[in-house]
């Protein structure tokens, strides 16, 4: 008698689960907080949001430029300040469709994680407030010291590293892509390579061209909410 495989959810974050983008909000929220200049910072975001918009986003320029005011300032005040970030910015963004698809997929049985393209030190208790403990996001360099280079650590789970990361994740649990049946949730072109590759693929409050996209392959479309 075969079993059947075990269920393995992925979900992107931004714009799929949240209606915002959590690094775009953070940078605002540092212009807010005073962290940055407002004017030269905003320029930059804008431009790197554009990039990862249109596909041509250099991460490791971006994460280096995202992280460089929480590297300034050290973990303490990143604490405090992301404390009220949370509460600020992403509490008020949180959407009861969204924590009832993840709570859905974990009352089935499935191991649920979220991997995003936004770093570790934004995105984990962003997880946490969804509800899901595994998170696959953009890892980041430590010094002797314990803090943040600013530069990503291994590869950065965007574009085709999703797949490399998803599949480091399953292999840390003694899986591999034929052992498990998979699903990914996501709203962007950006994930093509990982929305190919699992066996449910989800276009979600997609972008036009991955409606486009998933209209032609016959992919499951699912509008959580309108973003932001």
């Amino acid at each position: 008698m075969s079993c059947a495989k075990p269920r393995v959810t992925f979900f992107d974050l931004d714009h799929t689960l949240l209606p915002i983008d959590s690094d775009y909000s953070w940078g605002e929220f540092t212009q807010q907080i005073g962290w940055t200049d407002p004017v030269e910072f905003k320029r930059r975001n804008d431009e790197f949001f554009a990039h990862y918009v249109a596909g041509t986003l250099d991460v490791h320029d971006y994460v280096r430029f995202a992280v460089a005011a929480i590297r300034k300032r050290g973990e303490a005040e990143y604490v405090q300040a992301h404390q009220r970030f949370m509460r600020d910015w992403i509490q008020p963004a949180l959407r009861e469709q969204a924590l009832a698809l993840v709570r859905g997929h974990q009352q089935q049985g499935d191991q649920v994680a979220i991997i995003t393209a936004t770093n570790e030190l934004v995105t984990r208790p962003i997880a946490a407030a969804l509800g899901v403990t595994e998170l696959i996001a953009v890892r980041l360099e430590r010094d002797a010291s314990g803090w943040i280079t600013g530069e990503i650590a291994g590869v950065p789970s965007m574009r085709e590293g999703k797949v490399v990361r998803a599949t480091e994740w399953l292999a840390a649990r003694g899986l591999d892509w034929p052992d498990v049946e998979t699903t990914f949730y996501s709203d962007s072109t950006n994930d093509l390579p990982l929305l190919q590759k699992v066996d449910h693929p989800v276009a979600t409050n997609p972008d036009a061209r991955l409606r486009a996209v998933a209209l032609e392959r016959g992919w499951r479309i699912l509008d959580l909410f309108d973003k932001q």
